[in-house]
């Protein structure tokens, strides 16, 4: 009897399988080739070597002590590193803040917070090319009216400022996400817990962190996760807000992918930035995977 189910189950899903072999399977492969090869030419490692000690990748002679381009994996990061923990943090806070109905305005906040992630990225990175501009953006305004003379520019046409530009404006994209996810684990957290915590004295603080928060780690590590993955593959707010510009201040590894393969036409090296792109989104996706487990 297991052997029918077995093959009625593989006939279903030949037709998916067959779809993946030269849209998914054969590219990857060909992929990896090309990123051992220069031209006809098998080279080993060489365009590893040389695309990883480039200053297009890893540029260390102005990282950290002058303003970017610092190469488009020291970009990847430096959007990891102020990206994750603000939108994990305020999609936390904003998620706490309006957990409750009564709050008035809540769904009306909720909704132009999760506008971010309904949008197309296109879009997004139209508006936040917009936001920074001066003259006519909210951000150089607001400066502006402050004083602060230095930022009350357009961001995107400034090496000092191009990356952050891109990077605070998509903290407003990804930030409905998080507090979607955490409004959604808030909601399924027993309000028994909160009662017998308060019936033994424990403070707002002692209850968030004693209840609401282990609570939410498996949440946390799925965001955590996303996140990751959203910010290493990151590719089309730059590509329109800033284009990787001025002067590669502001690309990042996908963008910088596309930049060799349909600019410089160099495919090798294309494929050696997909390869390298392709190892560290797999990392956070294992690791997710085994924390689920």
């Amino acid at each position: 009897m297991k052997r029918p189910k077995s093959l009625v189950s593989l006939f279903f899903l030949l037709p998916a399988l067959i779809l993946m072999v030269p849209f998914v399977i054969y590219p990857v492969f060909k992929t990896i080739y090309l990123s051992f090869f220069f031209g006809d030419e098998f080279v080993g490692l060489e365009n590893y070597k040389n695309v990883l000690l480039s200053s297009d990748i890893v540029n260390l002679e102005r990282f950290p002590t002058n303003s970017p381009p610092w190469g488009a994996l020291v970009h990847n990061v430096v959007w990891i590193v102020i990206h994750l923990p603000v939108t994990v943090f305020l999609g936390l806070g904003i998620a706490l803040l309006l957990r409750k109905k009564e709050v008035k305005g809540s769904s009306i906040v909720k909704s132009i917070v999760f506008l971010g992630m309904v949008i197309p990225m296109i879009v997004g990175g139209l508006i936040i090319r917009f936001l920074f501009e001066e003259g006519a953006g909210v951000v150089p305004a607001i400066f502006k009216a402050l004083g602060i003379e230095r930022l009350a520019i357009t961001w995107t046409a400034y090496p000092q400022t191009a990356l952050f530009a891109a990077i605070l404006g998509s903290i407003w994209i990804w930030t409905g996400f998080s507090m979607l996810m955490y409004s959604a684990g808030l909601a399924s957290i027993p309000r028994d817990y909160y009662e017998a915590a308060l019936i033994d004295g424990a403070s707002r603080f002692q209850i968030f962190k004693n209840v609401t928060w282990p609570l939410l780690k498996p949440i946390t590590i799925v965001i955590v996760a996303m996140t990751l993955l959203w910010d290493l593959k990151i590719f089309d707010i730059v590509y329109v807000a800033t284009g990787g510009g001025p002067g590669g201040a502001s690309m990042v590894l996908a963008l910088q992918m596309w930049d060799y393969f349909a600019r410089a036409l160099n495919y090798n090296y294309a494929a050696v930035v997909a390869v390298l792109l392709t190892t560290l989104t797999i990392i956070p996706a294992l690791w997710l995977i085994r924390r689920r487990e």
